[in-house]
C-alpha cells in the first residue's frame, strides 16, 4: 500500500522533481582489469537476498516502543517535563520518534537508489558500472525494508530539511565523484552508524535483523566508494580537492543537525524551547552525534581528502580521532553480525519444522 494515509503531517507534494544535467558515459573498451571492483561485483551478485524470505514480517512491534530501544536512549529522557508524563504518553512519543527515524531511513534509501542508478550512467569505468548495477538492486530492497517497518509502526514522517538539502546537492551535481562522495561516504556512512545503534541496542528481533541485513549490503557500498575515490582523488588539482573538502565539511555539519527530531516535538505539542535546550545539552545525544561520524572520518582519510581544511573542521567537531578507526574491521563485523542473525533464524526454523513433524507423527 502507499504510506500516504499514515503520514503524521500532510505532504506538500507527493513527488519531488529534481532537475539534473550530467553526461551518460559509454565504455567501448569493456575493460576488465580492475579486479578489485570485479571482486566486489561478484559479491554483489552472490549476496542478493529477498526480504520476504530473510525477515520475519509476521512479528508484531510493541506499539509503545517499536524498536525495543532502552528508554534511556530516547532523546528527551531525563527532561523534567517528559519524566512527568504518563507511561502511555511517553510510549506515544517513543513511537513517533521511531517513526521519524525510520521514515528518514526510508527517504534516504530512495535517495541512494536514485544516486546508484545515476552512478551507473556517468561513472567512466565499466567495472564500476557493473558493481553499481548491483547496488541499484540493493537500494531498492532497502526502500522495501524500511517501507515495511514504517508501515508496521503505523506512522510516517516527511523527509527532514537537512537530508533533503544534501540529497538535492548530490543529485544535481553533474560530477560522478560528487555523487559517490555525497551518497557513498556521507549519507551512507551516517546511515550505517544510525543503523548500528539500532542493531546493537534494540531488543526487538525484527528491528535488529532488518538493520543487520541492510548493513551487510551497505558495507559493500562503502567499500565501492573507497575503491573508486582513492584512485581518482590523487589525480585532481589541489583546488579541486579543496572544493571537495569544503563540500564534506558543509555536509557533515548539515547531517549533524539532522537528528534533532524537531518535527516530532512540534507535532506532539512539546515545549519547543525546552526540547531544543535539553537536546543540545544532552550528553547522550552529543555522544550519539559524535559516534555517527565513526563511519565517515576514516573513509575521508582513506580516500585522500585529509588537508588542513577538513582536519581543522573535524577537530572542531571533536571527531578527528575517528581517522584511525579500522574500517575493514568494522565492515567485517557488519558481515559477521548479519550471518549470526541468519544462523539464529535457521535454528528457529529447524526447531519449528521438527515440532511440526513430531506433531504430524
Amino acid at each position: 500500500m502507499a504510506i500516504d494515509p499514515i503520514y503524521a503531517t500532510a505532504l506538500e507534494k507527493s513527488h519531488w522533481d529534481v532537475p539534473q544535467d550530467y553526461t551518460t558515459l559509454f565504455d567501448w573498451n569493456y575493460s576488465d582489469d580492475r579486479q578489485d571492483l570485479l571482486n566486489l561485483y561478484g559479491k554483489g551478485k552472490s549476496m542478493q537476498w529477498d526480504s520476504d524470505d530473510r525477515i520475519d514480517w509476521s512479528h508484531e512491534l510493541d506499539p509503545e516502543n517499536p524498536m525495543g530501544i532502552p528508554k534511556e536512549f530516547f532523546p528527551l529522557w531525563g527532561a523534567e517535563f517528559f519524566q512527568k508524563m504518563s507511561a502511555k504518553e511517553q510510549g506515544e512519543a517513543i513511537r513517533h520518534q521511531a517513526a521519524w527515524s525510520n521514515s528518514q531511513f526510508l527517504h534516504g534509501e530512495q535517495g541512494a537508489l536514485i544516486c546508484s542508478a545515476k552512478i551507473v550512467q556517468n561513472v567512466p569505468d565499466l567495472e564500476a558500472k557493473f558493481y553499481a548495477s548491483t547496488q541499484v538492486m540493493d537500494e531498492a530492497r532497502h526502500v522495501e525494508v524500511y517501507k515495511k517497518l514504517v508501515e508496521k509502526i503505523g506512522v510516517a514522517y516527511p523527509i527532514t530539511g537537512p537530508l533533503k538539502t544534501l540529497l538535492d546537492q548530490v543529485i544535481r551535481d553533474s560530477r560522478w565523484d560528487m555523487t559517490y562522495l555525497g551518497m557513498q561516504v556521507v549519507i551512507e556512512g551516517l546511515a550505517l552508524a544510525a543503523f548500528s545503534n539500532i542493531r546493537d541496542n534494540a531488543k526487538d528481533p525484527l528491528a535488529t535483523a532488518a538493520n543487520a541485513y541492510v548493513m551487510q549490503d551497505e558495507a559493500r557500498h562503502v567499500a565501492f566508494g573507497r575503491l573508486a575515490l582513492r584512485d581518482y582523488y590523487p589525480q585532481l588539482t589541489q583546488y579541486e580537492r579543496n572544493e571537495r573538502e569544503e563540500f564534506l565539511i558543509e555536509a557533515c555539519y548539515l547531517m549533524r543537525d539532522r537528528f534533532k527530531n524537531t518535527e516530532v516535538w512540534e507535532l506532539l505539542g512539546f515545549p519547543m524551547k525546552e526540547c531544543d535546550e535539553f537536546v543540545e545539552n544532552s550528553e547522550g545525544l552529543k555522544m550519539f552525534r559524535t559516534q555517527l561520524f565513526s563511519r565517515i572520518v576514516p573513509i575521508v582519510k582513506d580516500i585522500g581528502l585529509w588537508g588542513d581544511k577538513i582536519t581543522s573542521a573535524y577537530s572542531d567537531m571533536g571527531i578527528l580521532g575517528f581517522g584511525s578507526v579500522d574500517v575493514d574491521a568494522m565492515q567485517a563485523n557488519d558481515m559477521r553480525v548479519a550471518e549470526e542473525h541468519d544462523e539464529r533464524r535457521q535454528h528457529v526454523d529447524a526447531a519449528i519444522a521438527a515440532g511440526r513433524t513430531a506433531t504430524e507423527t
